[in-house]
């Protein structure tokens, strides 16, 4: 697994906790191009704060560990 890649689940990982607590959940799905594709699950996937919560939140928590990446996307 690329370094990227394991710290960007590592990221993950230490979010998942609070998103379960909210009756949600996240899943890694690919890291590619730059791109992180992952799949919000449960009242995370059609929260109305979920667009909010992927830039300011997860992609900004991702940035910290792996500066280059380009965005987070949700897959469905």
């Amino acid at each position: 697994m690329k370094e990227a890649e394991s710290k960007i689940i590592d990221v993950i990982d230490t979010l998942r906790p609070f998103l379960i607590n909210d009756g949600g959940n996240i899943e890694f799905v690919k890291y590619e191009d730059d791109i992180v594709y992952i799949r919000m699950m449960g009242a995370c996937s059609n929260c109305e704060m979920l667009d909010l919560d992927l830039k300011d939140g997860i992609e900004n928590a991702i940035r910290e560990e792996v500066p280059t990446i380009k965005g987070v996307v949700n897959v469905i």
